[in-house]
């Protein structure tokens, strides 16, 4: 199968490839069916964390969709993986709005998350938050390379809170990653 290199900066997110993680066939038929219908292009699709790094590496998706809680390796795991491989722009869906989760799966590289059930009017904007946040902070980490401060950005959450994020150049060059746990809310 021939697959179109798509630049996530594009603004026509509509032709964004993406990869579906999930081992429930019911859910991962239904992001299919929203994205489709919303233009966007499905170019993978995972039942197990395993079979999901396998087809990131391979596909090279513009964004992926993960379940947090997958068989043989776990969402957060697969996102580390992917992340570090190739960074992209990840969406964590779980059953379970749990602040240590949560923590996990922005720490993992996650840009959000989604709590199941789901509706179209959650999943849309967060596929375009997530390629918009990642357009940012890939042109911040070309920033940061340039200079040898540290970064403090906002990624804001489904819910509207903003996660207080550091960018950090380290002096072998390596640029570190993390949400700040003294400034996050009380409610989040």
């Amino acid at each position: 199968m021939a697959t179109e290199e798509v630049d996530v900066n594009d603004s026509d997110d509509r032709r964004l490839r993406i990869l579906i993680a999930e081992d429930e066939t019911i859910i991962r038929a239904d992001l299919r069916g929203l994205l489709e219908d919303n233009g966007m292009v499905v170019c993978g699709e995972a039942r197990n964390g395993r079979e999901a790094v396998a087809r990131a590496h391979d596909l090279k998706p513009d964004l992926a969709i993960l379940d947090i809680r997958m068989p043989e390796l776990d969402g957060i795991e697969v996102c580390r993986r992917i992340y570090a491989e190739r960074p992209i722009p990840v969406i964590m869906l779980t059953a379970f709005a749990d602040r240590g989760l949560v923590e996990k799966a922005l720490a993992a590289g996650a840009f959000t998350y989604l709590v199941k059930p789901f509706r179209e009017t959650d999943v849309i904007p967060a596929v375009r938050a997530a390629a918009k946040r990642h357009e940012e902070l890939i042109e911040a980490r070309r920033w940061v390379g340039r200079s040898a401060q540290t970064i403090s950005i906002g990624v804001p959450s489904q819910g509207g809170y903003v996660w207080p994020v550091d960018l950090h150049r380290h002096p072998d060059g390596a640029v570190s990653v993390s949400v700040v746990p003294d400034r996050v809310g009380p409610d989040e």
